[in-house]
């Protein structure tokens, strides 16, 4: 089958993803009632039954760099089975225009700020006429030692899930009920959660229930199987186990499966990135290919910057922008292109034409398609104002490393092995410059499953617009605005007091 006719079959297998992705996740808000809450300054959604009666709350929160869409597969469970779910965007995340504040690695420093956020949503969720003056917190990552916390203050809290939780908080008595959730694949969370149910009964062994739910000491450390730290957010057993939880401290029987949203969102997204091959073939076809790039400037040009990149930001004070350790990214990535662009041309290579077309239209489909479905039904990724300039500054940065990443690879011609090993050193920076500065840069640990995302999802993308338009300035310029937005939405911004 010849190439024209492949490239009509992947749109039309593209558009039947999107639309059977995107009726299979609005059919997961039938018959719910979801709208926007405001607790001071905090945003927050309702998400509860249409017309039924009063219920239980549950107050959720997600992790470090997250937002409310990114936890939305709890609440619409919950909400499903009958609870008036309340999510809500911490300080500095997701579209909370109110930055983090204090002393991150302190207890007495960010995380009281964020618990009384928390009690402060909790009291909002307890005044809705909707809810029965009873009252749950669920949280994932950093929020479950935020929550866990919270629920010790708050008597008012009488259940908690703490989904891939890690706490130093936790007691014998306290909190009460406490589900721990992990994921299969965390295995110092499991051991660490089962340890903090075995304060209650030393022989207590994963998925087994101990403790009693009228004092208050029931406890269980349940297992996802085969889920991580992201994807145990989609596992219908946690989810599962979360609302079977509740039902019981509250003294519900919700009836029916959980269904979860996972494997839609996957389908959908792949459908998106399918589409944009037949639609790079819209494009002007370029009319030479740039030079292929000598194997030895190519892996100076890669490996140089890697190795030397972390080693001068050593010197350099790179606290610039109101964003935790995005400030020091967007240097890593200005440093790494700016030395891998003069070796490129120190070495006869030249960025060549911008296919102005192609690097208008690759953003926009990247920003606004792909983007649109990830803030509809994954994670923030739609800027509120004060990101903006943020977004900008990275953007120094970002195109002048996808710049270079272009050209280096041809603009998308280079055998499977270039990009892998182009990648693969940049990668090896960042965890360099975290070994140099581990207690301000290890967020950046966290981060680095956004980037490699990235290259993934946006990198293939921009490989089909860079062969077809044979315009490496172009991809690395689209990639480099993609990447800034990426990351400038993604980041929790931050000031410290």
């Amino acid at each position: 089958m010849n190439a024209p006719y492949l490239r009509v079959l992947a749109a039309l297998a593209g558009l039947l993803a999107c639309a059977i992705g995107v009726w299979k996740l609005e059919a997961e808000r039938a018959g719910l009632t979801i709208a926007p809450l405001a607790v001071g300054t905090t945003p927050a959604t309702i998400y509860r039954k249409a017309n039924a009666p009063p219920a239980p709350a549950v107050v959720i929160a997600h992790g470090f760099a997250g937002s409310r869409q990114f936890m939305e597969a709890y609440s619409l469970a919950l909400a499903q089975a009958g609870y008036v779910a309340v999510a809500f965007d911490f300080e500095g995340h997701g579209r909370n225009a109110t930055p983090m504040r204090g002393d991150v690695a302190h207890v007495n420093g960010t995380t009281q700020y964020l618990m009384r956020e928390t009690g402060r949503v909790i009291d909002a969720a307890l005044g809705l006429p909707e809810v029965d003056g009873r009252v749950a917190l669920l949280g994932h990552s950093m929020a479950s030692d935020i929550i866990v916390r919270q629920a010790i203050a708050d008597h008012r809290v009488a259940a908690t899930v703490a989904i891939s939780m890690f706490s130093e908080a936790v007691t014998k008595t306290e909190p009460r009920n406490l589900l721990i959730v992990s994921g299969g694949f965390e295995t110092f969370l499991r051991e660490n959660a089962l340890k903090n149910v075995r304060l209650v009964d030393p022989a207590a062994k994963e998925d087994e229930t101990v403790g009693d739910a009228a004092t208050g000491t029931r406890r269980r450390a349940a297992v996802a199987p085969g889920v991580e730290h992201v994807s145990v957010l989609y596992s219908q057993t946690a989810i599962r186990d979360a609302r079977d939880w509740l039902d019981t401290v509250f003294g519900r029987a919700s009836m029916g499966d959980v269904r979860t949203t996972g494997g839609w969102i996957v389908l959908l997204l792949a459908g998106v990135v399918l589409l944009a091959w037949p639609l790079a073939n819209l494009l002007p076809r370029g009319a030479a290919p740039p030079p292929a790039i000598p194997l030895r400037a190519f892996l100076v040009a890669v490996l140089a910057p890697a190795v030397l990149t972390p080693i001068l930001l050593s010197f350099v004070n790179t606290r610039f922008l109101p964003v935790l350790v995005a400030d020091y990214l967007a240097a890593h990535l200005l440093v790494y292109g700016a030395l891998s662009l003069a070796i490129l041309r120190w070495s006869g290579v030249r960025i060549g034409r911008v296919a102005w077309l192609a690097a208008l239209a690759l953003a926009a489909y990247g920003i606004l398609v792909f983007g649109g479905a990830l803030d509809r039904y994954v994670a923030s990724f739609m800027p509120i104002p004060a990101r903006l300039p943020i977004i900008a500054a990275i953007a120094l940065g970002a195109v002048a490393y996808m710049l270079a990443d272009s050209v280096a690879l041809e603009g998308g011609r280079a055998r499977i092995w270039r990009p892998l090993l182009a990648r693969g050193a940049f990668l090896a920076s960042l965890g360099a410059a975290v070994a140099l500065d581990f207690k301000r840069l290890f967020f950046l640990l966290i981060i680095i499953p956004v980037i490699i995302a990235f290259f993934g999802v946006f990198g293939l993308m921009g490989g089909w617009v860079g062969r077809r338009t044979l315009s490496p300035a172009a991809t690395g310029l689209a990639l480099g605005l993609i990447l800034a937005w990426s990351l400038g939405v993604t980041f929790p911004m931050f000031v410290a007091n």
